[in-house]
């Protein structure tokens, strides 16, 4: 007999995430205890509860530029290795919790250095983390692999000094680069140095591009820069067209990104409150996932979004009446599209995705 569709059997039900920030996930407990002991005095809440309650109703703003001021906050207790540490391995349990399998998770070094660290200590004390939070995960049954991205904020100027620290560990946990932050005025081609250091290397990486801004930020993504996925990618609805007759047909841009396979790392809960989409009901992820395009879901942050992986899969389940069969597909998507070696692909899709999955439907 196959399961019925709750929160409580979606929990259940394996999972892989490729697009979560790391200073956008922490506890509201953790913020608070590390802003005591590093002494910084200016959180707006402090109790827990009033606390996530802040960041939430902060973060449904509307524009991308007002989502990210809470970070603020976020980042300014995350500048010593043992706060680094305790976020990155919190993470891992956490997701685990939530019968994640895989995940990369993404942070920006440069943000983590006011306290006197290099960017090599930053990465050393978020992959230490992250292996006692798999390890951890695994005592308790759960067993996770979390894998790293670094990020470059598109509005600075040390994209290529980054993508240099992204193949430094690249054998050490990091899989990949990426850019992040505000995109209007930003384009992904400041940063053309970086992704060809990357090419060159024969690494990893993906681009916040088609969140805030549209068409244009996905075409030199693609076409100038060579991202294997998008972060987001919302706006390529932008380049899909419904004819008179009621048919759809995809513009040249659209339809190079579903011929390619290019995944897109779309966030439901996050796209609404940054108004890329204009609720869970209104957004592009029904279509671009029955015209066949590679679509993922992804919490993007979870203190900031009060969601979880869980979540995000039900409130698609109740907006569009997907099955266990459409999450699944979006899972192994996911899956597909990782940063790690294909065996390593192939063994979580076939030894864990599919074999849990089948217990599920029954």
């Amino acid at each position: 007999m196959t399961t019925p569709l709750t929160l409580e059997s979606i929990r259940k039900a394996p999972k892989a995430l490729l697009h979560d920030h790391l200073d956008g996930g922490l506890r509201p407990g953790t913020v608070l205890d590390l802003a005591a002991e590093t002494g910084y005095d200016e959180l707006p809440a402090t109790d827990v509860e009033a606390l996530a309650t802040w960041f939430k109703t902060q973060a449904h703003s509307g524009s991308l530029v007002r989502y990210l001021e809470p970070f603020a906050h976020t980042v300014a207790v995350m500048q010593t290795p043992e706060a680094l540490h305790r976020v990155a391995r919190e993470c891992a349990e956490d997701l685990a919790a939530d019968s994640v399998v895989y995940a990369e998770v993404r942070f920006a070094p440069e943000l983590h250095i006011d306290g006197g660290l290099s960017l090599d200590a930053v990465v050393d004390a978020v992959l230490a983390g992250f292996a006692d939070g798999e390890a951890s995960a695994a005592a308790d049954g759960r067993p996770i692999v979390v894998r790293c991205l670094v990020t470059a904020m598109r509005h600075a100027a040390r994209s290529r000094e980054i993508a240099e620290l992204a193949v430094r560990f690249r054998d050490r946990g990091v899989v990949g680069f990426d850019i992040a932050g505000a995109e209007a005025g930003y384009p992904p081609t400041r940063h053309l140095d970086a992704f060809e250091y990357m090419r060159g290397n024969n690494a990893r990486f993906t681009i916040h591009a088609g969140e805030a801004f549209g068409l244009p930020s996905i075409h030199e993504a693609i076409a100038f820069c060579g991202a294997d996925r998008l972060g987001h990618g919302v706006r390529i609805v932008d380049d899909v067209h419904r004819a008179p007759d009621g048919s759809v047909e995809l513009g040249r841009l659209a339809s190079l990104l579903r011929d390619k396979r290019i995944p897109l790392e779309m966030c439901p809960s996050s796209n609404v409150q940054t108004g890329a989409a204009p609720s869970i009901e209104g957004h592009p992820f029904d279509l671009l996932a029955r015209l066949r395009f590679r679509v993922t879901v992804n919490t993007d942050n979870r203190l900031m979004s009060d969601t979880t992986m869980s979540h995000e899969m039900l409130h698609l389940v109740n907006a569009f009446g997907y099955g266990w069969s459409d999450l699944q597909r979006f899972t192994i998507n996911a899956m597909k599209s990782a940063f790690i070696p294909f065996d390593q692909r192939l063994s979580i899709i076939d030894d864990v995705i599919k074999p849990r999955y089948a217990v599920l439907v029954g």
